[in-house]
Order: C-alpha cells, then structure tokens, then sequence
C-alpha cells in the first residue's frame, strides 16, 4: 500500500537534541526498526502502530500549527512511502528532519529534508550496520551522530569524523547514552567526561543531552 504507512505516534513537543532542540515540533514517529541498539529506548516502536494514509498524517501535521516537523521511528525509511511523506511535509512549508540509523539509503531523498543519521557505535551493539555510502550524501545542514556509552565510542567516533572529515562538511552530535535500565543515574557515561574529552581534543562538535528526558524524567512517550 504505498500511499500509507504504519505509524505508533504522532504529537506536538518540543525537539529534544540536535541543532533545533528546544524549539516547537510535531513529531511522527512511524513503526518499524532493523536494529535492536543496547541502549534503545523507544522499543515500543518495533511492531506497535496502526495504518495511516498519508493525506490523514499530513493533516495531522498541519493541524498541530508548528513549522517544524520530526519524523522518526524506529527506523522511518523501511517504510517505501516515508520519502513521499516527507516530500509532501516540505510541499506543505513545513522544516522536515528525518532521524535515520544509517542503516537505510539515503541519496535519493528530497534535499530540503534536513537528514539526522545516526552512526552506531561498539556500544549500542550494532557498528556494523551502517551504509557508508551515506555519508558521501550527508549535507551541510545535516547531522550526523554518535552515542556514547563510553571511551571507546568516543574513540570510534573520533576516528570516523576525521576519516571522513565531518566536521567540515556537517553538524557532528555527540550524545551521552542514557541508562534506560538503570534507574540510579541518568546515562552510561557522564556528560562532563564527554566534554572533558572534546576539549582536550578541541573537536568542534556539539554535545547533546536530550532535553527532552530532562524535563520530563521517567517518562517514557510523548516527549
């Protein structure tokens, strides 16, 4: 059914990381991953949703009034119909970012799309899982991203950004894994050794904390 897809939600927020976090956004997070990271924590999205046709995500969209627009998943480019969606959301005057695992190819999808791949790391269990291709297509208003869980992510994400000299050509993310499973601290690694570590290597890339789990810790939906 190409003019549809299985969505688990879609509800105005705030974003969370990344460049735009803080701002208004409606995110649609639609049903479906090929990975299983150690560290996810968004496992309701594997296999919860219900169909919708486009015109009826799109409208949803439109109805939450907010420019920018978050599609996300689980992994949204299994979805055959995800790129028409976003072509459709950037039609509308929308700011659409798609978060992406790097899994998926990217070099065909709309270039107003603002792209948000993921790069795993030896930490969540999945470094072999990207399509490095994809980085050939990653624009300057794009991100990539590395989470880490601890010094050994942060040397693999190292390595890979200056291989492939990322921080000339995009916005390069380092986050902080959280301890899903973990209720006695916030993340796997702390923030300030992260930062300690990109200063000593004076690496021009943002850290990124999620805000979103922050301003409202423990829970696990909609936010």
């Amino acid at each position: 059914m190409p003019d549809t897809l299985i969505v688990n939600e879609i509800y105005r927020t705030i974003s969370g990381e990344g460049i735009t976090a803080g701002l208004p956004c409606t995110i649609v997070r639609l049903t479906g991953c090929n990975l299983r990271c150690k560290w996810c924590d968004t496992t309701y999205a594997y296999d919860e949703g219900q169909r919708q046709s486009l015109e009826e995500i799109i409208s949803r969209v439109n109805h939450a009034g907010v420019e920018l627009s978050l599609i996300t998943g689980g992994e949204p480019l299994l979805q055959p119909a995800t790129p028409r969606l976003l072509e459709e959301l950037c039609n509308a005057g929308h700011t659409v970012l798609l978060e992406t695992n790097g899994s998926m190819d990217i070099s065909g999808l709309d270039k107003r799309v603002i792209i948000c791949m993921d790069v795993k790391c030896p930490g969540s269990c999945q470094a072999d899982s990207l399509r490095w291709e994809n980085l050939d297509y990653i624009k300057s208003q794009d991100e990539v991203k590395f989470v880490l869980t601890d010094r050994n992510d942060y040397e693999y994400a190292r390595k890979i950004i200056q291989d492939a000299n990322l921080i000339e050509r995009c916005n390069v993310i380092f986050s902080p894994a959280w301890a899903v499973h973990q209720s006695h601290k916030r993340w796997l690694i702390e923030p300030s050794e992260v930062v300690k570590w990109i200063l000593a290597d004076n690496l021009n890339v943002r850290i990124s904390l999620q805000i979103h789990k922050i301003i409202w810790p423990g829970e696990k939906r909609r936010v």
